[in-house]
């Protein structure tokens, strides 16, 4: 590049460009292409003899250098100067002519080149052809059954897949339109405001303005809210000017003269005021009329936006948002508060205030939805209700516990959304309550929505009204105070603008929670009820700017919510609310900031609060929780080192295993185990019944024709009402004992007493709902009839069989009958001198009635089951004539005790004569004296135990065990359910332990995430 000192053009370049073409601007030497530079320095040799030629590079590449020198031609002549540029445009076209030859040639030359590298390059691959042989038949044979063509064909096209995409020059067209629009209102309102802001004030908003035009779009925003603030602040200053002006200098003259000037400057003051007011309402209403268009635009975008992730078109994974991941954590610490008393400091907007003084319309209006159920003032709001407010794709609420969705753009699912939350309050309210602290947990989505955390508790009242409990409001009192002392919770405070300001009780409540207002928000309600009913409006300013209450705030704010129609939608409150403070005078005169009024600025001051709180005090709760983990674990290791640290869950899931697998047990049980054990309790059961109310009746008559006919009609009667309902009972009651003694013996095998309490009750209820199957009783009863009336004994082992079971009977039954006598009459002489005892009074009289009985056995030894009367006047007699006292029952009862062991041990040597009596028997008892219908009754009565038994034992291990092992498990999944039911079962410092080391770490483990994306968020 050629250089000529200092930046100057010559004659000769200023030459080239004509006057006409209007260029109003010097062009520098370095901005002329290089040829028009040489040919510049050629024509102006001489302008600079001192200076050494430096016109050799331009030599190098033009002809012009070699042209004869000639003279400049002066401008004077406009044809002169037309013919130099003609002659040098021609050079120039030569010249460039030239160059197309060069670069066609170069052209030429470089596809050669190209041409012959590419068959050097290609004559270096080997021939692939020999290699064939390696790929698959069936790859070559795609192209013959794969129709490429149509599959290329049925792709989406590029433009298709770009239209469901979001239309990002739309957001970006938006944004500039905006941009470009507040800039060109910044600066036509800065041009007109310049002459009346002090300097101090003009270069303090020029810094702020530098510094806020690097912030991009938000800038540009808070710029006109500082504008509006600065009009205010001139409006002031204008006003207090008006009204503090010195009055003119009295002069002394009896009738002075009017000064003209004088009411003409207050009225140009007072125009002055009024046009900066107007002005000032002007700019703040474009100011919400831009946000709101803008709002309304990002919203409709972030919608389309949310609705392709939801229907995957990106294909990424769906992570939890910010808010979502600290609502998860609140809940579990919501829970862990209520079982363990930890303290929790994590922020919450809690909202409080008067009953009916429109806390849930506040918050309605947040949630951008009619969500909770409402009443003309009665008490709707019973228990808390914890409600997470996030962005969504779709306006749509759900519970915690629930996964059903609530569309909230219809109005039957707005219906029974209401619905279900006053079912789960009535349902929280114990009884004799009226409100309850377990906290509703509910989350709602939706685009715009601000993201936060709200709590909403029941309304502060004066006075307790019929139907009430009596502690109600103690019991509200307390709960407000129990969320509000969290030293991070912010306290949205809401107050009835309709009532007067001295009948309120929250604000005292509140004022003695937070006295120094760090995190406090107040909100006026109904303001549009209280500028109509209120005869001094600045009673509202007053209230707004914090100097009627003794409560101080953060913030002041007034809303509207609502005319107090329940069919009200949120759209027409929200324009009911605009118009309303368009036109209020309370805004216009000034008693209210533009950024204090509608409930959008109030979600917006109490979502920027809400994370400013979170992110100041989220990693000192976190901190706590890991020290207190710290502590737990330390516990663990020192008092149970040898154990897994299970929690009540997973203790109750272990405890359920080792249930079934005993439940299992009882089908590995033998079927001659089983029939033993019933057979044997079946006797138990009913061998009093066959002794005395079979055999021993049956046993009396005179001949073995009237024995059997008495025996069958008693066994038929029996069969009928009582054996086979017994004999359930002895398989249920057999059953239950196998269990519980396959239970019992588990035990033994290192198990944790810990589960005591639950198997016991596991068993009792199991047992409980366990019912025999009604059919079994009367296909039992057919059976044993069958059995009862078989007489036919087949064989002499089956005979000796029955003559051991008989045998065994009378005896025990001998044996016990012995023992009921020797209690009646007392110990004998041996007792008596060996045990040092002696008799009762009772037994003396007993012993002596005994005695005198005996004697009359050994008489008639053939005697009848029953005394005669004159018999026991006999022996009555015989005792007083002794000196004995005795009673006539006394004297039966002692003869039915005497007589029964006389019979059995007649019967006893009648079944030794019977042992061989079996000839006899299959001779049917012809030409024999010996008869022995009894060991016939008693062999029946063996066989139909071992046929009950056997059929039991069918029913037990085909039907009854597997139905008992069904019934386990449906007790084990409704204990599993019930919460408390497992808290009452499994009990313990290490269950309590467990426990806290769970939930702790669960908490730190949601903090900890909660706190990455926090700090990713920023």
């Amino acid at each position: 590049m050629l250089r000529a000192g200092s930046i100057v053009t010559c004659m000769a370049c200023r030459n080239l460009l004509p006057s006409r073409m209007g260029v109003k601007f010097r062009v520098p030497l370095q901005k002329l292409h290089p040829l028009s530079r040489a040919i510049h320095h050629r024509y102006n040799a001489n302008s600079n003899p001192q200076r050494p030629p430096h016109c050799s590079a331009a030599r190098h590449y033009t002809s012009l250098s070699r042209l004869p020198m000639r003279p400049p031609k002066s401008r004077s002549g406009g044809h002169g100067y037309q013919q130099h540029r003609t002659f040098w445009v021609a050079r120039l076209a030569a010249r460039l002519l030239k160059l197309r030859y060069i670069v066609l040639g170069s052209a030429v030359g470089g596809g050669y080149t190209a041409k012959k590298t590419y068959d050097e390059w290609k004559d270096m691959f080997p021939d692939m052809s020999q290699y064939t042989w390696i790929v698959p038949d069936f790859v070559w044979e795609l192209s013959e059954n794969i129709d490429l063509a149509k599959l290329a064909s049925a792709l989406p096209e590029m433009e298709e897949i770009a239209k469901l995409l979001p239309d990002m020059e739309k957001i970006g067209e938006n944004f500039t339109f905006l941009k470009s629009l507040l800039s060109s209102e910044t600066t036509g309102e800065s041009a007109l405001r310049a002459p009346d802001i002090p300097p101090t004030s003009a270069s303090m908003s020029d810094s702020s303005d530098k510094q806020f035009k690097k912030q991009g779009l938000l800038s540009e925003l808070i710029l006109i809210q500082q504008q509006i603030q600065q009009h205010e602040e001139e409006m002031r200053r204008a006003a207090a000017a008006s009204n503090n002006a010195p009055p003119p200098p009295r002069e002394p003259r009896p009738s002075p003269a009017p000064n003209p000037s004088q009411p003409k400057h207050k009225s140009s003051d007072k125009e002055k005021v009024d046009q900066l007011q107007e002005e000032l309402l002007r700019t703040q209403l474009k100011y919400q009329r831009m946000l709101e268009r803008l709002e309304k635009e990002n919203k409709e975008l972030r919608k389309v936006v949310l609705q392709k992730d939801d229907k995957g078109i990106h294909q990424r994974k769906v992570k939890k948002s910010l808010i979502d991941l600290y609502s998860e954590v609140l809940d579990i610490l919501s829970d862990y508060d209520s079982n363990y008393n930890t303290q929790d400091h994590l922020p919450r907007v809690v909202v409080v205030g008067d009953q009916s003084a429109g806390k849930t319309s506040v918050l309605e209006m947040i949630a951008q939805a009619r969500i909770f159920p409402r009443g003309s003032g009665e008490m709707m709001t019973r228990s808390p209700v914890k409600v997470t407010l996030s962005e969504g794709a779709h306006h749509v609420a759900m519970f915690k516990d629930s996964s059903r969705e609530f569309d909230l753009g219809k109005e039957e699912d707005l219906a029974a959304l209401r619905h279900e939350i006053e079912i789960r309050m009535r349902k929280s309210v114990k009884e004799g309550q009226t409100v309850s602290p377990e906290t509703i947990s509910l989350s709602v989505k939706g685009p715009g929505i601000q993201r936060m955390v709200l709590v909403d508790l029941p309304g502060v009242i004066s006075t307790v009204t019929t139907g009430m409990a009596a502690d109600t409001k103690d019991t509200i009192f307390s709960m407000s105070r129990a969320y509000m002392q969290n030293p991070n919770a912010i306290i949205l405070c809401i107050q009835d603008g309709s009532v007067d300001a001295e009948r309120s009780i929250v604000t005292d409540l509140v004022s003695q929670m937070d006295p120094q207002g760090k995190r406090t928000i107040f909100v006026l309600t109904k303001v549009d009820l209280a500028e109509k009913n209120l005869a001094s409006p600045s009673r509202i300013q007053q209230i707004v700017e914090g100097k009627l209450f003794p409560m101080k705030a953060l913030g002041y704010f007034a809303v509207v919510t609502g005319k107090g129609s329940t069919n009200e939608s949120i759209d027409s409150i929200k324009d009911y609310e605009e118009d309303f403070f368009q036109n209020s005078r309370l805004l216009r005169d000034g008693m209210l900031k533009a950024h204090q009024v509608t409930t959008k600025n109030l979600s917006l001051a109490v979502s920027d609060c809400f994370w400013k709180m979170v992110r100041e005090s989220v990693e000192q709760q976190a901190d706590a929780f890991k020290a207190s983990r710290f502590n737990l674990e330390t516990e663990w290791k020192n008092n149970y080192p040898r154990l897994r640290e299970l929690d009540r869950n997973e203790l109750f899931e272990k405890a359920k295993n080792e249930i079934l697998d005993e439940v299992i047990s009882l089908s590995q049980v033998t079927p001659k185990h089983w029939e033993a054990i019933l057979q044997k309790k079946l006797w138990e059961r009913v061998s009093t019944h066959v002794i005395e109310n079979i055999y021993l009746p049956a046993a009396q008559t005179m001949n073995s024709g009237t024995f059997n006919t008495t025996v069958d009609i008693k066994l038929k009667q029996w069969t009928d009402k009582q054996l086979p309902h017994k004999a359930l009972e002895v398989a249920w009651e057999t059953l239950q004992e196998e269990f519980a003694r396959f239970m019992a013996e588990y035990k033994g095998k290192d198990q944790d007493d810990i589960f005591d309490k639950l198997k016991e009750a596991v068993k009792e209820e199991s047992i409980k709902r366990h019912k025999w199957n009604e059919r079994a009783m009367d296909s039992l009863r057919v059976i044993q009839h069958n059995a009862l009336e078989d007489r036919s004994i087949t064989d002499k082992p089956q005979w000796d069989a029955a003559i051991q079971f008989m045998e065994e009977t009378l005896q025990s039954r001998l044996k016990d009958t012995e023992s009921v006598i020797e209690d009646m009459v007392g110990p004998d002489w041996k007792q008596r001198w060996l045990r040092w005892t002696n008799r009762t009074a009772e037994q003396h009289i007993r012993n002596e009635t005994k005695n005198e009985l005996e004697r009359l056995l050994k008489l008639h030894d053939d005697h009848t089951a029953y005394l005669a009367n004159d018999e026991v006047t006999t022996v009555r007699k015989n005792l007083e004539a002794r000196g004995v006292e005795v009673d006539p029952v006394l004297i039966k009862d002692t003869w039915h005790q005497l007589y029964r062991r006389h019979f059995l041990q007649k019967s006893l040597l009648h079944c030794n004569l019977c042992r061989r009596g079996f000839y006899y028997y299959q001779r049917h008892f012809v030409d024999s004296e010996l008869e022995c219908n009894d060991v016939v009754l008693f062999w029946r009565i063996q066989r139909m135990l071992a046929i009950t038994a056997n059929t039991l034992r069918q029913q037990l291990t085909n039907t009854e065990v597997r139905r008992l092992e069904k019934n386990v498990k449906e007790v084990l999944e409704d204990f599993g359910e019930d919460t408390e039911k497992k808290v009452q079962l499994i009990t313990g410092r290490r269950v309590q332990l467990a426990e806290d080391l769970k939930k702790v770490r669960e908490i730190q483990e949601k903090l900890e995430a909660f706190i990455e994306a926090l700090h990713k968020d920023k």
